[in-house]
Parts: C-alpha cells; sequence; structure tokens
C-alpha cells in the first residue's frame, strides 16, 4: 500500500476549508482517509491561523515513505519542515523546468 499525503476538500461552495490527510493513493480524493495531519483555510485573512498541521505525524509519514502531493510539500515547506522524502520539491520543480 502506498501512502500519499494530500488534501480532502471540505467547506461548501466558495468557501473552500482543507484537511491535510494520509491516505492510500488508490483512494477517491474524499475517501476514507488513514489518519488526519492537519487543516488548511485559504480564506481566513489570519495567515498564522490558515495552516494547523501535527508536525510529528507529518515526519512520522514522511519517515516511513510517504509521498506528499506537491500542494501538501509546499505547505509543509511553509511550516518550516523539509517534505524530503522519495522526491523533494526542488525535484519536482526540476522536473517541471525540464518538461
Amino acid at each position: 500500500m502506498a501512502v500519499k499525503l494530500r488534501m480532502k476538500r471540505m467547506g461548501s461552495t466558495h468557501r473552500p476549508f482543507y484537511r491535510i490527510i494520509s491516505v492510500d493513493e488508490r483512494r477517491k480524493r474524499d475517501g476514507r482517509v488513514i489518519e488526519e495531519l492537519g487543516t488548511y483555510n485559504p480564506v481566513d485573512l489570519n495567515v498564522d491561523r490558515q495552516l494547523e498541521l501535527k508536525l510529528d505525524r507529518v515526519a512520522y509519514w514522511l519517515s516511513v515513505g510517504a509521498q506528499p502531493s506537491q500542494t501538501v510539500a509546499h505547505l509543509i515547506k511553509r511550516k518550516g519542515m523539509n517534505p524530503a522524502s522519495g522526491t523533494t520539491v526542488e525535484s519536482q520543480d526540476a522536473l517541471k523546468a525540464q518538461a
């Protein structure tokens, strides 16, 4: 089972709210999750409250080989943690530049 760290959309129309989750990569976007790792509310005007992460659990999932989506990797980096797993944000950006 390959685990991904990605976002699950919540909220209503025009008021997005996301949960950052660990999930089997074969599951649907809003399907069953393994663990909830935090929340992201892009509508909140207070930048400090927009992103909440359980950094210890994120570090655990990255250590056991979970792959973050590009958006989640940027959010992890924004919290000051290196999303170093199989691929890093820098290597993903380099791959995009080559294409």
